[in-house]
């Protein structure tokens, strides 16, 4: 390994007692050699699934020439935290390499988790289950709104949104997106489908019969253009009681309600007019 490229190594820099000691700023900004088992996991990783065929290629590439690029880590109470590098520090530790180049960073834990997910996008390293997972975490966890997340990760709105709702999907199916043996485009024809069971129910059609994404956009249209005319048939008139609730609380909430009920279960569509209109429903529903 070829430490020239990236200095000299950490004892000759830094005496481990003085590392113990070095505040942040003092480190901030420098590649240094870290032992390997220094370094503590990033707990913000967001890929899950590592490809064991790439991971050898890169074993074998460190091997030979030495790392390219330092680890990205941060300075903890607790040591020394990983945030960009999983798969050279594995590498590292499958070589049994007592020291890895770092670069220290003084980062937030959102930082941490963007830094993170913008290093494996931009490496083409995850599958859209995992980027939707890593999205969700900056949403619930850091506040994040889709437009900042869209903006921290370089992406469009509506593409970030569109990842979002693969979470949506069934389990079973997330599980064959992440696994590669269905694509995005083929999960976001079946987001068509309102009904779990349905949508299911065409998954297995198109790992069976090995369906392209324009026949499930044509299945999908088939199927809802069917619901639809179920509801508006003459046929399908709406019960007494579920008139008197729509107006019931058309009066209590003064605008327009609809009730809609399916098989076994319903919804109740709200109409609002502006952002005060809807402030004004909300105070009304929470008394």
């Amino acid at each position: 390994m070829n430490k020239k490229a990236l200095g000299k190594g950490l004892s000759a820099l830094i005496p481990d007692q003085l590392l113990a000691q070095s505040t942040k700023s003092e480190l901030e900004d420098r590649v240094i050699y870290l032992k390997t088992e220094q370094i503590l996991p990033n707990p913000f990783q967001p890929r899950l699934d590592f490809n064991l065929e790439r991971q050898n290629e890169l074993i074998a590439s460190i091997k030979e020439r030495g790392f390219l690029q330092p680890l990205l880590v941060r300075k903890t109470e607790i040591g020394f935290q990983l945030i960009a590098g999983e798969r050279r520090l594995r590498a590292a530790k499958a070589l049994n390499l007592p020291e890895v180049p770092v670069l220290i960073k003084k980062v937030k834990d959102e930082e941490v988790m963007v830094i993170s997910l913008i290093e494996n996008i931009q490496r083409q390293e995850l599958n859209p289950i995992e980027e939707a997972q890593a999205f969700q975490r900056l949403i619930d966890e850091f506040q994040f709104t889709q437009d900042y997340v869209a903006q921290s990760v370089g992406k469009g709105r509506a593409t970030v949104s569109n990842i979002l709702r693969l979470l949506k999907l069934p389990q079973e199916i997330q599980q064959s997106i992440s696994q590669g043996t269905i694509t995005m485009s083929h999960a976001r024809a079946l987001l068509g489908l309102e009904h779990i069971s349905e949508q299911l129910k065409l998954f297995q059609d198109i790992i069976s019969n090995q369906l392209s994404v324009r026949e499930i956009e044509n299945l999908v249209k088939t199927k809802t253009k069917r619901h639809k005319r179920r509801l508006t048939s003459p046929l399908a008139k709406k019960d007494p009681y579920v008139q008197e609730a729509e107006q019931e609380l058309q009066q209590i909430l003064a605008t327009k309600v609809r009730i809609c009920p399916l098989r076994k279960r319903g919804k109740i569509v709200i109409d609002f007019y502006s952002a005060e209109d809807l402030e004004r429903i909300l105070e009304i529903i929470k008394k």
